[in-house]
């Protein structure tokens, strides 16, 4: 990946007042999110591997999907049905690249629906070497723990933890010595916010389960990592929190911004190429802008 100081300075520190309705458009974004397109330069890190990558559509998700395939790899995504225009701009960018693509129109808040695109996955890119276990929400609440009903906490428990282990019970059937797993974690895990109580729970829960992973198919040549963004500008953010809180996202950090989704897909290439990170599992690798994951 090639970056220069002046990109860092060109950062945005605060941003408009905006908002959208969940789970959110890097169209109807401002500004819009850089997720490498005009700077990952790839190096062949990946060359020749088979990824999946859930909520691969658009911000974190599409930001890995862009550097797999410049890194080599052949790439599948899942997305929400109403999100197809994002995810046919990150199908553009795998194209783009010269490897194949394939998107999935899937809500894994269901177990068959986790088995079937797996399936279709490991049928269609001729096997799997790589899950990325990227899907998440999250919604931001003004009450205390009486606001949460139980059709949010449903879809934030199903969407963020079930998914994962339906996802990767299924993965690793396929999965051999030599394969990995990257979980999505958050910031969250370590410092929780007050009005993200429930997904905050989910991101903690991750971290266990990423390291009882990797102790559990350690023997079986499995990597099984975690990476821990800090606030960084995609379309959840607009989606989920007032406009208030969105004109100053990310000026908490010791940074004093946000980041930008071609920040953090650099974690997920190293914990994925079997190069650089061959003795490197039950490792939670933060990108926070300074906060500490500890």
């Amino acid at each position: 990946m090639t970056t220069h100081a002046s990109d860092q300075a060109a950062r945005p520190t605060s941003f408009p007042r905006q908002q959208q309705e969940p789970p959110g458009t890097t169209t109807a974004m401002d500004p819009a999110p850089d997720h490498g397109e005009a700077t990952y330069q790839g190096s062949g890190k990946l060359t020749g591997l088979r990824a999946l990558i859930t909520g691969g559509d658009s911000g974190i998700g599409r930001a890995v999907a862009l550097a797999f395939a410049r890194e080599g790899a052949d790439v599948a995504i899942t997305y929400l049905p109403e999100e197809q225009a994002d995810a046919d701009a990150t199908m553009g960018h795998v194209a783009d690249a010269g490897r194949r693509g394939l998107a999935y129109a899937a809500d894994l808040r269901s177990h068959d629906v986790c088995v079937e695109v797996v399936t279709r996955a490991v049928a269609e890119l001729g096997g799997l070497d790589v899950l990325v276990n990227n899907a998440g929400f999250q919604m931001a609440r003004d009450g205390g723990i009486e606001s949460i009903d139980p059709e949010r906490l449903d879809r934030v428990m199903k969407t963020n933890l079930y998914a994962l282990f339906w996802m990767t019970q299924e993965a690793v059937k396929h999965l051999k010595r030599g394969g990995c797993i990257i979980n999505n974690s958050s910031i969250q895990a370590y410092d929780p916010s007050v009005s993200l109580l429930d997904y905050a729970s989910t991101k903690a829960a991750i971290n266990n389960a990423t390291v009882n992973l990797a102790a559990e198919l350690g023997p079986r040549g499995i990597r099984v990592n975690a990476v821990a963004p800090g606030p960084i500008w995609t379309p959840l953010q607009p989606a989920t929190q007032p406009p208030e809180k969105v004109e100053k996202f990310g000026q908490d950090t010791p940074l004093g911004r946000a980041g930008q989704p071609a920040e953090v897909a650099p974690a997920f290439v190293f914990l994925a190429s079997p190069r650089d990170a061959s003795y490197v599992s039950g490792t939670v690798l933060g990108v926070t802008g300074g906060k500490p994951v500890f």
